[in-house]
């Protein structure tokens, strides 16, 4: 059985014969919410992408902190890497079908579910949703550098507290985003301070 499964591995999680580096995927499919759909993977090292489709040239690359990584890594080991079933069965309201892969040396393992009563498959599942929350985020001040000067200030909030509840995560990959936020006196000086001061935590977190 576990041959089997490992064999079907193509669709939108790709091909995994080529996986070397230990992958996990997370997609939720929760239709008439926004987004509708969205997946996320993050490989062993970090190294993540975030998209609200099947396309993977749509896909936000992202930088995962190692404690982090080695945290969603911990809890995929201990739910034996999803070779397992999840769904506590229960008569709940729908919460949108959660798909959890794992990806190594060839061989993949899936489940899905819509609610879970295992911890770590709980932990798991809000760590993604922080990630997607963080990548809608990035995405959104990104826009509004472009096209909306005067809603920077509330995105820049949206980070704040981000961080002030410790969700906020490839800080790294904000860093950029909000310097230039901060150096820019087209916003206004609130955005700007607000900015350079999240931004200067990182850093000094990161030391």
């Amino acid at each position: 059985m576990k041959f089997a499964v490992a064999l079907l591995v193509v669709g939108a999680f790709g091909t995994a014969g080529a996986q070397e580096v230990p992958r996990i995927t997370f997609s939720k499919s929760f239709p008439g919410s926004q987004p509708a759909f969205f997946l996320i993977t993050v490989e062993r090292t970090g190294a993540a992408s975030y998209n609200e489709s099947q396309d993977v040239d749509n896909a936000e690359k992202l930088q995962i902190e190692p404690r982090v990584t080695s945290e969603m890594f911990q809890m995929a080991e201990r739910l034996d890497h999803f070779n397992k079933p999840l769904e506590s069965g229960m008569k709940v309201a729908n919460m949108g079908v959660k798909t959890l892969r794992w990806e190594a040396g060839g061989e993949s393992w899936e489940t899905k579910f819509n609610y879970s009563t295992n911890e770590d498959a709980k932990l798991l599942a809000d760590r993604f949703e922080g990630i997607a929350e963080c990548a809608q985020t990035l995405l959104e001040l990104r826009r509004s550098i472009r096209h909306d000067r005067l809603g920077v200030n509330a995105v820049v909030l949206k980070i704040q507290g981000l961080w002030d509840a410790k969700r906020l995560v490839a800080t790294g990959d904000f860093l950029p985003v909000l310097d230039q936020v901060a150096k820019d006196e087209v916003y206004i000086h609130m955005a700007r301070e607000r900015a350079a001061q999240i931004a200067d935590a990182i850093r000094a977190l990161s030391k």
